[in-house]
């Protein structure tokens, strides 16, 4: 499948020398280069957009603020980010993004992240097509592999360049998006925070901390995951619906 990309940076260079450089990958098809969030927005709604390049410090809607809004859209395109400095690889992956890319890209990290947008895009394909949603995630540690059922997590939380998995027996690591989840999985796992999942029906109440944050307590981990306001009525209806 040709993958369909838009660049988006405030920079006319740097949108000039991300075309010249997908131009040597094979089956990717650059559809337009814009320079701000706001109209990325408006095509990735209008259009049928893959992958968007997307720099995180621009004027206006900056790149993490428009990645949290592509990710509202019925057709989220994967997102991989651009940026001249590497101190916001956290808010980047909390944003849902597939990769980091430091300027000046080189193709060959360039090529990396594509390999790893096509293969993101072609597991959720595999398991759309198979007998509903996959069953297990797979956590890697060096050599071993762990296959963890779906049933079995409580939540997943954004850390660095992985996710973090929290079972009743303990952690494990993998490396997917938040909002890739979201949406292969629907109403199995709800939003709580900007960077965290928890498993709906083990949602068994609301705590309020010590400084003032909502927590939500979840049948079977000890940890309680802070709820954002953006969040909270959302898991408040849940909870009623769980009663």
């Amino acid at each position: 499948m040709t993958l369909r990309v838009l660049i988006v940076d405030d920079e006319p260079n740097a949108r000039a020398r991300l075309r010249d450089l997908l131009g040597t990958i094979d089956e990717v098809a650059v559809v337009g280069d814009i320079d701000n969030g706001q109209a990325a927005i408006d095509a990735c709604r209008a259009g049928d957009i893959h992958l968007v390049l997307l720099d995180i410090r621009m004027p206006g809607l900056d790149g993490l603020d428009t990645a949290r809004q592509l990710a509202l859209l019925d057709r989220m395109p994967a997102v991989v980010f651009l940026t001249a400095c590497d101190d916001r690889a956290i808010d980047a992956f909390d944003a849902g993004a597939v990769d980091y890319l430091l300027k000046p890209v080189r193709v060959e990290r360039l090529q990396q992240a594509i390999a790893r947008v096509r293969r993101q895009a072609g597991e959720a394909s595999a398991n759309t097509a198979g007998a509903g949603a996959r069953r297990h995630f797979i956590a890697r540690r060096g050599t071993h592999v762990q296959r963890i059922a779906i049933g079995d997590v409580l939540c997943l939380r954004a850390e660095d360049k992985y996710l973090r998995i929290d079972t009743a027996e303990g952690e494990h690591l993998i490396e997917e998006s938040l909002a890739a989840i979201e949406r292969e999985f629907g109403d199995r796992f709800l939003r709580v925070h900007r960077n965290c999942l928890v498993a709906a029906d083990r949602i068994r109440g609301l705590l309020r901390d010590a400084e003032g944050n909502e927590r939500v307590h979840l049948d079977g981990l000890a940890d309680m995951p802070e709820v954002s306001r953006r969040n909270l009525a959302t898991v408040r209806a849940r909870l009623i619906g769980n009663a």
